[in-house]
């Protein structure tokens, strides 16, 4: 990656209290993003046709921007089917459970470029879904607190009482523009599964290299950047990319995870998979540290949107690297942003 510009990306923590029992899947992702999506639309939604396609609000409905983004008509490079979604949620961690009338629960949600200027809607469409019902059984609860976590630590941003956002500072990575910081070895810690496919199929451990995972880091970050982010395209050279990958050497130690979640567009139960575990880099890895780091927070692979792929890194990265709090790049600078009452 050889250009700098800034990438704006913030994590938010959001904090219920259980007013009628929840019941968590093993993997809560797909439900809260169905349950969030639901509640978006019913809020931005003016025209209430049943499909966005053909409305001719399209193009400035923040539903669609936020939740659905519509691809390009067309692109210089390929046509798009469709484009990676400007947020990433991370659900509670893995595994059923109920929680009780009272009980917490939280769970992160991450936003990219434009949708941080949406933080209010975002709130209140969380807040709109919590209290209408999530999960089997339509658990509800309602919102205690929004924290930003940044770089430098926690902040309390909203309470419902208060009915403000605080203006609070968010991450802007700058991407170096030279390779000089020399990088070599890594290793990335994947906390959900993750799926990077070939022929429409997740990819086994046995299958999976360096190559395929870099290559989807920097292709995800190139398309959030380009869509999504007002100073335009993250500039890559892929070829240049694609060439440092047969440097790398890479040690895996993953396992494939199953698991299952209900489609409610198709009305049906779908089989997912992907692999957990650790996967450690070593080699010339100064191309790639701003993708790596950029990972963190953007998470890599198919259904990001819903926190699969996500994952930590150890070792010789630049930087002060928390084990779940991603730190900004080497160049990091801070923007504040005030924002409207929620009302």
């Amino acid at each position: 990656m050889n250009a700098a510009i800034a990438f704006p990306v913030a994590r938010y923590r959001f904090e219920f209290q259980a007013r009628q029992p929840i019941r968590l899947p093993d993997y809560a992702g797909s439900m809260l993003r169905g349950a969030f999506g639901h509640a978006l639309r019913q809020l931005a939604c003016m025209t209430r046709q049943k499909e966005c396609a053909g409305c001719p609000l399209i193009g400035s409905c923040p539903y669609p921007a936020i939740f659905a983004p519509l691809p390009p008509a067309t692109h210089s490079l390929q046509k798009f089917s469709q484009i990676p979604a400007p947020y990433v949620i991370e659900p509670p961690a893995w595994g059923s459970r109920v929680l009780a009338p009272g009980e917490t629960l939280t769970f992160h949600h991450v936003l990219i470029g434009r949708a941080l200027h949406e933080l209010p809607l975002i709130i209140l469409a969380w807040r709109r879904a919590l209290a209408r019902g999530v999960g089997a059984g339509d658990g509800t609860a309602d919102l205690v607190r929004v924290v930003h976590c940044g770089a430098a630590g926690d902040e309390e941003v909203h309470r419902p009482e208060v009915g403000t956002i605080a203006a609070h500072q968010q991450v802007v990575f700058t991407v170096p523009q030279t390779d000089d910081a020399l990088t070599s070895a890594t290793t990335l810690r994947f906390e959900t599964p993750l799926r990077l496919q070939q022929d429409g199929h997740a990819l086994p451990p046995e299958k999976l290299q360096a190559r395929t995972l870099l290559m989807a880091l920097a292709r995800r970050a190139s398309l959030l950047a380009e869509f999504h982010c007002e100073e335009g395209v993250l500039a890559a050279d892929f070829a240049a990319l694609r060439a440092a990958c047969d440097e790398i050497r890479e040690e895996k130690n993953l396992t494939w995870l199953d698991w299952t979640r209900f489609s409610s567009r198709q009305q049906q139960k779908m089989a997912l998979g992907g692999v957990i575990g650790t996967w450690r880099l070593e080699g010339q890895l100064a191309p790639f540290t701003p993708l790596l780091q950029l990972g963190e927070w953007l998470h890599v692979g198919k259904e990001a949107a819903f926190g699969l792929g996500r994952y930590t890194l150890a070792n010789c990265l630049p930087g002060d690297i928390s084990d779940h709090q991603p730190k900004s790049c080497e160049h990091p600078r801070q923007v504040s942003e005030k924002y409207a009452s929620i009302r």
